[in-house]
């Protein structure tokens, strides 16, 4: 009986290999960023990039070292750098988040969906099952509520308005699962439930299941990530950020809306002498993402530019102001213009050199015109609270071409 010999290889101590010699090569023509330009980095630059080959391919991209977007985090969010982008499309690890009791891990492989209430046949799916349902694509913004800060004139947009954030989002329509299971007629309500430690729950008109609601997996061509609410969420385009249910665990069908602690207590507002209760869509708004804090321009030609969105469908007009607000320009929209979609606009304006004070509005499809603060505080009173705030914001240029937000008061 013949018995296998294994054969083994040793390297010898005096060989080299070319990859090797090149990596000694590159090592010897480079000086690191953070010697020449003073960068937190590790990464090195070579004399001349022709002389020197560069790292092979990779099992993951990643930005140069010499480009950083960051969102900006607080104990309960993290705003999208809005200044850093050039599209309407938000890269996913710079959409913005907002939680409430921090971000579960969640086994794709063990997460399940209840769909029970006022239904033929209560059924649970599992991601797979999801999966095998006709896969629809929606491009559209999320914003939280709450997305509006001011109070002073060192504020960038993304310290403003950093709460939103759009992604091309695919998944199946929350109408075909409800086909699926059979709404009973009685129903008109339903209850969206989140698997995280706060077991975050909206009441959502099941109107809105039978228009666009989706329930989604994938975004921007990749699984959802985690802080978006790994493995499935809910998506309501248009609808105010926290009723888009992330970490979807449980769907119920009902006649009645639930009344729950994000219903009532939270996500409500003053309106002078009443409160406003499920206000779902988000007003149409805008903001000028370049020139902003803390830019500098110079007199001449400057390509005024930013975003523009509406929860109630799409962006018609958006009109920019360079002289305090006294006239307004049509700006030009960046195609294709989208329905409950970020719009990018542009408008090119000739600076002389003076202090003013640049602004932009936005009309969307159902004639709405974003308001100025003055007129949000006369229809809701002064003490207006923070949710579901649009008002018009302006940027002060001064004489030496500095650029600093305007901040309004609007509480007591």
């Amino acid at each position: 009986m013949n018995k296998k010999t294994k054969i083994t290889t040793k390297k010898r101590p005096g060989n080299i290999s070319r990859r090797t010699l090149l990596g000694g090569m590159l090592a010897a023509v480079v000086l690191p960023v953070k010697e020449l330009f003073a960068l937190e980095t590790d990464l090195a630059i070579p004399d001349d990039p022709t002389k020197v080959p560069g790292p092979g391919p990779s099992p993951l991209g990643k930005r140069s070292g010499f480009e950083n977007p960051v969102r900006k985090p607080s104990d309960i969010s993290s705003r999208t750098p809005l200044q850093d982008l050039h599209s309407t499309i938000t890269p996913a690890d710079l959409h913005f988040e907002r939680h409430h009791a921090g971000i579960p891990t969640i086994d794709p492989g063990k997460h399940e969906l209840l769909i029970h209430g006022l239904v033929e046949q209560p059924m649970k799916f599992t991601l797979a099952d999801l999966k095998r349902f006709p896969a629809v694509t929606c491009t559209c913004f999320i914003e939280c509520a709450g997305n509006f800060r001011t109070g002073k004139e060192e504020m960038t947009p993304q310290d403003i308005l950093g709460l939103t954030s759009q992604s091309e989002w695919t998944g199946v329509l929350l109408s075909t699962i409800f086909n699926d299971v059979g709404v009973q007629a009685e129903a008109k309500w339903f209850l969206a439930e989140g698997a995280d430690a706060a077991v975050m729950t909206r009441t959502i008109p099941l109107a809105k299941a039978w228009d666009d609601a989706m329930i989604v997996y994938a975004q921007n061509g990749e699984a959802i990530r985690p802080e978006q609410g790994y493995p499935i969420r809910l998506l309501l385009p248009g609808f105010e950020g926290n009723m888009n249910i992330k970490w979807l665990r449980r769907i119920e069908l009902s006649e009645e809306p639930y009344m729950t602690r994000e219903e009532t207590s939270k996500y409500t507002y003053p309106v002078k002498d009443k409160i406003r209760m499920f206000s779902f869509e988000m007003d149409a708004r805008s903001i000028i993402t370049y020139p902003s804090y803390p830019q500098q321009i110079n007199k001449g030609y400057v390509e005024i530019r930013g975003l523009a969105w509406s929860g109630r469908g799409k962006v018609i007009k958006v009109e920019v102001s360079t002289d305090s607000g006294k006239t307004w320009e049509i700006a030009k929209l960046q195609e294709p213009v989208l329905s409950k979609a970020h719009t990018y606009f542009r408008y090119l304006w000739n600076w002389d050199g003076s202090s003013t004070e640049i602004l932009s509005r936005v009309t969307d499809e159902t004639g709405y015109l974003q308001p100025t603060l003055k007129q949000l505080v006369e229809v809701r009173g002064p003490n207006i609270g923070g949710y579901h705030m649009n008002p018009v914001t302006a940027w002060q240029i001064r004489k030496d071409g500095s650029v600093l937000f305007k901040p309004e008061n609007y509480t007591k």
